[in-house]
């Protein structure tokens, strides 16, 4: 099956084959590949470059190995995290990014707040808030297009959420709990879908002439602290062909 006019290394020629047939779905998630045995002979190699190619293809989180059965193609959709889902990993594992994740385009400033923000937050149309907007990527691209509401009262006491660049010293949250005292206690998840508006395109930076036609999962969230003041409202915009999902254990 190799093709002599490819220069690629042979467990590069591998991995390659069998990412274009999971990435085009031909191979569905839960199919075996075959044995190293079986892929070195197929394409006339070492068992020890098939089993680099299927090392190559397990980091790069196509497939995984189970003891005793092989390796099983994984569901390759690629999923979106949103503020809710960063603050339980934040908590988790100290870190708010997903994995490969990354965040850029930071910018944050004092605008009037739009009327579903209001609502959200509890004050007065057109009163000041903090508009904080970032995105985050991976290696397929845009997560989702992240945008943290704030009352302004809080940039008084942390001028830092003002500004447009990276927080330092923990996440908005965290420092709005070590500026007030008052610890966030319970919150309020959303998730819903709709299709792209053309400003939707602009902040998920895609050709305005090719909006995709299928809906985008939208999450919100509202964060409240111990006094029941709401001091943040979360809106994440998911990137096309992204898909929601969260994991929990079943406790018996």
């Amino acid at each position: 099956m190799s093709d002599q006019t490819d220069n690629r290394a042979p467990y590069a020629r591998i991995a390659a084959h069998y990412t274009e047939l999971i990435t085009s779905g031909e191979l569905r998630p839960g199919s075996l590949l075959p044995s190293i045995k079986n892929l070195s002979q197929e394409w006339n190699v070492s068992t020890a470059t098939a089993e680099k190619a299927l090392r190559k293809l397990r980091n790069d989180g196509l497939v995984r190995g189970i003891h005793g059965i092989g390796t099983e193609v994984l569901d390759h959709s690629a999923p979106m995290s949103s503020g809710s889902q960063r603050q339980d990993r934040e908590r988790r594992t100290g870190s708010s990014w997903g994995d490969g994740e990354r965040s850029d385009s930071h910018h944050a400033s004092v605008v009037p707040a739009p009327a579903d923000v209001a609502q959200a937050l509890d004050i007065k149309p057109g009163s000041d808030v903090i508009r904080r907007r970032r995105v985050y990527r991976d290696r397929r691209g845009i997560v989702a297009h992240s945008t943290s509401w704030i009352p302004a009262r809080y940039g008084k006491l942390i001028p830092q959420l003002a500004k447009s660049e990276r927080l330092t010293g923990g996440t908005s949250l965290q420092l709005i709990t070590q500026a007030t005292g008052r610890p966030v206690t319970h919150r309020i998840d959303t998730a819903s879908a709709r299709l792209l508006t053309p400003e939707d395109g602009e902040l998920l930076e895609l050709d305005p002439a090719k909006l995709p036609a299928e809906p985008v999962v939208v999450m919100t969230a509202k964060f409240v602290d111990s006094e029941d003041n709401v001091v943040e409202y979360g809106v994440d915009l998911g990137g096309p062909g992204r898909t929601w999902r969260t994991e929990s254990e079943v406790t018996h």
